[in-house]
């Protein structure tokens, strides 16, 4: 059976040589943005490290940071005012793990959800960067309830978008038919009565695992697109803020999507280097509900060809 880590790491994409476009302190002396100072003082939860059975056991949480700062360039970089987004097309059947066509996309994809203060995090950094981002929430987690009337905006308006996970994280390759089917429905169950999300093409099964047979049982129940990854924030494990921005460095590259987790909270220290990282490499964030459709889906904007649609 693979390692977590096995499962963790990107698809196909091996990583590009170099780090091209480092940020360093760069963004030190730049103007401070509310949201991040507001980050930086609220969390102080325990994080909770996920292993390749589930989860382990409480490790101390990171020290609250001083306040990163976001220069306004970055900002408007991954916020364009007045771009609603690509014009998606029909999601394909089976796998896939990288974004279609030619582009400068970056998909940012959020798994699991195990802490209550880096999911609330998460969406201030949403609502207040602009930064669009998919979600793969476990209904087990309480988290998800918890910061459910944020993210309903944030869903509502297009800036995030929900995709399925299971319930409660299992190796579903280890489950019978109808087990891999109840964590299915029962994510589903979670999704639309939590966040009104009834019609979301996307399962990303835990930890990559995945065969025929639990493809062709998530598309019957309404699920044709396996979503999986050619990128990592590498935080399956608890790592440090540097070294998740090496990874950042590593992955944030045109059309990649990259998954990365809801439950450690050294993520929410480098907010402001990851916009400055995604402005600096030219990158605009998309939702996979950007690319591929979802039914029922109003779509304008500009398509991955360049055509310009409104309505």
């Amino acid at each position: 059976m693979r390692t977590e880590a096995q499962r963790s790491a990107p698809a196909r994409r091996r990583a590009p040589s170099g780090d091209a476009g480092t940020t360093g302190n760069s963004v030190r002396g730049m103007d401070r943005r509310r949201f991040l100072l507001a980050l930086a003082a609220g969390l102080a939860g325990t994080a909770v490290a996920r292993g390749a059975t589930g989860l382990g056991d409480a490790v101390t949480p990171l020290p609250a940071p001083a306040g990163p700062v976001v220069p306004a360039s970055a900002l408007e970089a991954v916020a364009p005012r007045g771009v609603p987004g690509l014009v998606p097309v029909p999601p394909p059947v089976g796998v896939v793990d990288t974004l279609p066509g030619e582009g400068t996309s970056l998909a940012l994809s959020i798994d699991d959800g195990t802490s209550t203060e880096v999911v609330a995090a998460f969406a201030r950094f949403a609502e207040d960067s602009g930064v669009r981002m998919t979600f793969f929430p476990n209904g087990r987690y309480a988290s998800w309830q918890d910061n459910a009337p944020a993210l309903r905006s944030l869903i509502e308006s297009g800036q995030v978008a929900m995709g399925n996970h299971t319930f409660s994280h299992p190796d579903l390759t280890t489950l019978g038919d109808r087990e891999v089917a109840e964590e299915i429905r029962l994510n589903q169950d979670f999704l639309r009565t939590t966040f009104g999300v009834r019609d979301s093409p996307f399962l990303r099964p835990p930890f990559g695992a995945r065969d025929e047979r639990t493809d062709r049982i998530a598309a019957d129940l309404g699920h044709p697109t396996i979503a999986m990854w050619n990128g990592t924030m590498e935080d399956f494990r608890v790592l440090t803020p540097e070294e998740l921005m090496t990874a950042a460095r590593r992955w944030f590259h045109p059309q990649t999507i990259v998954v990365g987790h809801a439950n450690h909270p050294a993520v929410t220290t480098v907010y402001g280097e990851l916009l400055e990282l995604i402005a600096e490499r030219g990158l605009r964030t998309v939702t996979l509900a950007d690319v591929w459709a979802t039914p029922g889906q109003r779509v304008r904007g500009v398509t991955a060809g360049g055509t310009v649609l409104t309505g």
